[in-house]
């Protein structure tokens, strides 16, 4: 078993202008923690949003179910509640009403603790121009550190 997970979302960065970021913990069930260790998860296509009780929850995050896990395996898609100080919940539902940002989960990731973390961002969608602008940076620095690699 890996000791700490490192799950990314690589298109978070690519498709959204993050603009703050945020630790969450997130509350699991059962036998959710053994698939995240074993890095049997996925949230390319995630998202969070707030529920009427002013609650913070991640929606779309994929969480393979648990090989060893019987009967009391857990759903693999559903919707998992994120954990924040009131105040930092107070000022996300106040940037996502007023100004139209998203909040999108960049890291699931496992603390020194152990416990399950995952990193949100208040984002805003790129449009297409900026995606371009994105791609040739990319290229660019790719033709750099080739230029650099045969100098060296």
């Amino acid at each position: 078993m890996i000791k700490t997970a490192n799950i990314l979302n690589k298109k978070a960065k690519f498709d959204y202008e993050i603009i703050e970021t945020f630790s969450a913990g997130i509350v699991l069930t059962g036998t959710e923690i053994k698939s995240i260790r074993l890095g049997k998860a996925n949230i390319t296509e995630s998202f969070c949003e707030f529920n009427d009780g002013g609650e913070l929850f991640a929606i779309n995050t994929s969480i393979e179910e648990y090989a060893f896990g019987n009967q009391f395996n857990h759903k693999a898609r559903s919707e998992r509640k994120l954990l924040l100080n009131k105040r930092e919940l107070k000022s996300l539902s106040r940037s996502v009403e007023t100004k139209g940002l998203t909040i999108i989960p960049l890291r699931l990731f496992t603390s020194e603790k152990g416990l399950a973390k995952l990193e949100i961002a208040l984002c805003r969608g790129k449009k297409t121009y900026d995606k371009r602008e994105s791609l040739k940076e990319q290229d660019t620095k790719r033709d750099l550190a080739r230029i650099k690699k045969e100098f060296n």
